[in-house]
């Protein structure tokens, strides 16, 4: 008779293959890994979709804060009057000044003063960017030049525009040609210096990526290097702005006559003239205010924007 075959004993272990083992483990280390990505992936779209809600909704922090530091300042400056430390002829209360600044809008000078002051500012700063790019560009460039003008260009930045106001009249006379030189002599010099700064601070990469890929001078320094000089750049446009309205209000301050318009600062000297504050205090709030305005409108987006394109403003408590 045939033999049984002998059953398999239950108890016997069945041996997995090595191979198997190993594709399990690594089919779940795929897994997790691909969890994670996951995770990852959901979180950065998670943080892109707040940082874009951040962007279009208003931090009213950026505005009520400022304007309740100027509540509190007027609410020094009505108290100090009101303890009558001094005559109200030499330090006006707020209502003063506002009542002196609503007579000067009924006659005409506050809007006459405003106009010619800021059109004088814009056009000179305008022209003063048109001057000193392409000089700032040429002496960030070659460097025989810078050698030999920059220590000038420095000297000129840290010369009181006020010293070439007497220069001005003795050279075009009572004419807003005066105020628009004092005006260039204090804007071109900051802007040149930033923009040289800000060619400074280029990584040599971009320029050795231009060079590969063939850009002529000019090329280069239009394309690749003044877009990444332009933080350096809005800085020395910054700085040359505050300086051309400083010399703007000294031209008009000490030339005053002949065929000049009557600017903010020609306020300001006319109520020195007529020893009367709420004038000369009126007149010094404005151009402080037109100051403030410049900034918080025009530099303030623009260097915001500047930042956020470049991947600087994520984290900024400005």
């Amino acid at each position: 008779m045939p033999s049984n075959p002998t059953p398999l004993a239950e108890s016997e272990p069945v041996v997995e293959p090595v191979e198997t083992r190993e594709h399990v483990h690594a089919a779940l280390t795929r897994t997790s890994t691909g969890n994670e990505d996951l995770r990852e992936l959901e979180s950065g779209l998670d943080s892109l979709q707040s940082d874009a809600e951040r962007k279009h909704r208003i931090d009213w922090s950026r505005i009520l804060l400022p304007v309740a530091a100027l509540v509190v300042l007027v609410l020094i400056w009505q108290f100090y009057v009101s303890l009558g430390v001094k005559r109200r002829d030499l330090v006006p209360g707020p209502l003063d000044v506002m009542g002196q600044m609503g007579l000067l809008w009924n006659e005409g000078k506050l809007q006459e003063a405003m106009w010619t002051s800021l059109q004088r500012g814009v056009v000179g700063f305008i022209i003063s960017v048109a001057i000193a790019t392409p000089v700032g560009l040429l002496l960030a460039q070659v460097a025989p030049l810078r050698r030999a003008f920059g220590p000038l260009i420095s000297g000129l930045q840290v010369l009181p525009s006020v010293a070439w106001v007497p220069a001005a009249i003795i050279w075009f006379g009572l004419t807003d040609a005066t105020v628009y030189f004092v005006v260039f002599m204090g804007a071109i010099p900051s802007i040149i210096n930033g923009l040289i700064s800000g060619v400074d601070q280029i990584p040599p990469q971009y320029r050795r990526v231009g060079t590969v890929l063939g850009a002529s001078r000019l090329q280069m320094a239009l394309q690749v290097i003044l877009p990444a000089a332009l933080p350096g750049y809005l800085g020395g446009l910054k700085q040359g702005w505050a300086f051309s309205w400083r010399s703007l209000m000294a031209a008009e301050i000490i030339a005053v006559g002949g065929t000049i318009g009557f600017g903010l600062g020609s306020l300001l000297d006319q109520g020195r003239v007529l020893s009367d504050m709420s004038v000369v205090m009126s007149a010094i709030l404005l151009i402080l205010g037109v100051g403030i305005l410049i900034e918080l409108l025009v530099f303030a987006p623009i260097e915001k924007r500047l930042l956020r394109s470049r991947g600087l403003l994520a984290g900024s408590t400005r």
